[in-house]
């Protein structure tokens, strides 16, 4: 057998030789390779493919990567913030306002004229009240004269009774400068506390309904007295006359009620008639400063009310025109800078009191203390407690001793603890017929009044005058006084007899035109300023009760 042993270099073994020739070498073309052929025959196929593999690994490492594969961490957090990002814009378009023009990143547009209304101060103008455009006079923003003046005679002692509304004032007792009586919980409260009644609450809204629709159309109302030679042209003073009820109710321009709008043609018209450059209305009476001081009143108490800017410059003008006004011997006569009466005075107080209330109308300390030093000339007695027209000649229970109690309870500190007002406020009853009956002499030019025993003998013809001024006095002394004066005094079974407010219900007019309102009376109101006059000092005083807070806390023995 042949030799099967495979050569040692794994060659194949050569094909065997034929039987019987001889042996014949052929020469076969590329059999033999050369070293160089054999690298690229059998090693360069293999690069290529490999090489080629390697380049599309690293392209695509390229194209994922893009020369960063190593940092993956980095790469994660850029495209959480991408998809973070398209969220939140997805989620804002949802907010998208559909209000052409405004867009959801701009702030809202505010009420413009609003605004205006409530910073506004307002000027001579056909505008109603309330202007907007106006600029703020920061002049007229000075702290108003504290309660009371330093003249004060006989403090009393302070007292656990009565009513305490905070702040401090005169003669040890408690003061407050507000008009916040006059509406909501606090005005049920003291119409409650002070003896006012469903009757006389009803009487004063049906006055009132009377009383507005006498104002003409362009805002203003119109005194009607009896006698035609004293009727003249006095619109500021009817319609500051008239706007006063309706403010003692908590009826304001801005207060949304019944008579909005006949508050708002009023103010407007007032403000219109006042020279804003001399402080003076233009229509007024020839006894012009009674009228002017009423006029006051009403623009300070509106500006008080609601702090409408659009008021104040103008209630800072009329009150600026009474400091100039007051004559030599601190009064006020019926022309600028002329000297006067207690009963010009007392108007002039009560304006200025009005403007005190506001904390933003300036009034000089040194006008009401000049207004004080007059009083003391005017007033007689050990206690002033009596006072007379130009001279220390007055006694007690008249029209002119009121007048100048109230004037010391609002400007002098004279609290209810003050011995001249607790004699004066007794006095007033008339219960020393001697000095209260027919005391008033004829240069006094007041009608004397008549007592309550006298109106209770014919209640249909009271001298409001009178009894507007005494009743806030008898109000603000308080006790047992002021029970009987507005209830009546008792009865021998305790029962009320019925007093100041059940004889003002009783005589206000039920039927016809004149529904509401109250006739004209005898006296100085009724023959001067007819049955809108009437009417209104009326009204003002069934709305005592709350027209103004006590400013001093009664003492328990105050009426000792």
């Amino acid at each position: 057998m042949p030799n099967a042993t495979p050569p040692a270099n794994n060659r194949p073994a050569p094909p065997p030789k034929p039987a019987g020739g001889p042996a014949v070498i052929r020469r076969v073309g590329g059999v033999e390779e050369t070293l160089h052929d054999r690298l690229v025959n059998r090693h360069l196929p293999a690069w290529v493919v490999s090489g080629l593999v390697h380049l599309g690994i690293i392209a695509l490492a390229f194209l994922i990567f893009g020369f960063r594969g190593p940092e993956k961490k980095q790469v994660d957090k850029i495209l959480a913030t991408t998809v973070e990002k398209e969220e939140t814009d997805e989620s804002t378009k949802d907010l998208t306002i559909e209000d052409i023009g405004f867009e959801p990143h701009e702030a809202a547009i505010p009420d413009i004229e609003r605004e205006a209304e409530k910073t506004s101060v307002g000027v001579v103008t056909d505008d109603p009240v309330g202007v907007p455009d106006a600029k703020t006079n920061d002049s007229n923003a000075l702290s108003a004269i504290g309660l009371p003046s330093s003249d004060l005679t006989t403090p009393g002692a302070t007292g656990d009774a009565g009513m305490a509304v905070g702040g401090t004032g005169g003669a040890n007792g408690l003061a407050q400068a507000e008009f916040a009586g006059r509406s909501g919980g606090t005005k049920s409260r003291l119409l409650k506390e002070g003896g006012g009644n469903s009757e006389s609450e009803a009487a004063v809204a049906a006055g009132l309904k009377w009383l507005a629709n006498q104002q003409k159309p362009g805002g203003y109302w119109e005194f009607d007295p009896r006698d035609p030679k004293m009727k003249t042209k006095d619109w500021a003073t009817s319609t500051g006359l008239a706007l006063l009820p309706f403010l003692a109710a908590g009826q304001t321009h801005r207060s949304g009620g019944k008579y909005t709008k006949q508050l708002s043609d009023g103010l407007t018209w007032l403000k219109n008639d006042l020279n804003i450059s001399t402080g003076r209305f233009n229509h007024g009476s020839p006894q012009y400063m009674y009228g002017h001081a009423i006029s006051t009143m009403a623009l300070c108490e509106a500006y008080g009310m609601t702090k409408d800017r659009g008021l104040l410059t103008h209630a800072q003008a009329a009150i600026n025109y009474i400091v100039r006004a007051q004559g030599a011997d601190g009064s006020w006569g019926y022309q600028a800078g002329t000297t006067g009466d207690t009963s010009i005075v007392g108007w002039q107080v009560q304006a200025l009191r009005a403007a005190q209330l506001t904390k933003d109308i300036t009034v000089p300390e040194a006008s009401v203390k000049r207004a004080v030093e007059f009083l003391n000339r005017v007033s007689s007695g050990s206690l002033k407690s009596a006072y007379g027209y130009t001279q220390p000649n007055g006694r007690a229970g008249t029209a002119l001793t009121a007048v100048g109690l109230l004037c010391r309870y609002y400007v002098d500190g004279w609290g209810p603890n003050n011995a001249g007002m607790a004699e004066g406020s007794i006095g007033l009853f008339g219960n020393t017929k001697a000095d209260a009956v027919n005391t008033v002499t004829k240069t006094d030019r007041i009608r004397a009044p008549r007592t309550l025993e006298q109106v209770k003998a014919n209640p249909g013809t009271p001298e409001m005058y009178y009894y507007y001024y005494a009743t806030q006095v008898v109000h603000f002394y308080g006790g047992p006084e002021w029970q009987e004066w507005n209830e009546g005094p008792k009865d021998a079974t305790g029962k009320r007899l019925g007093g100041m407010r059940d004889w003002l219900v009783k005589t206000q007019s039920k039927n016809g035109n004149d529904s509401g309102s109250w006739n004209p009376d005898p006296g100085t109101i009724g023959s001067h300023c007819g049955r809108v006059g009437t009417t209104c000092l009326t009204l003002l005083t069934l709305e005592v009760y709350y027209r103004h807070l006590p400013l001093y806390k009664r003492n328990q023995g105050a009426a000792d």
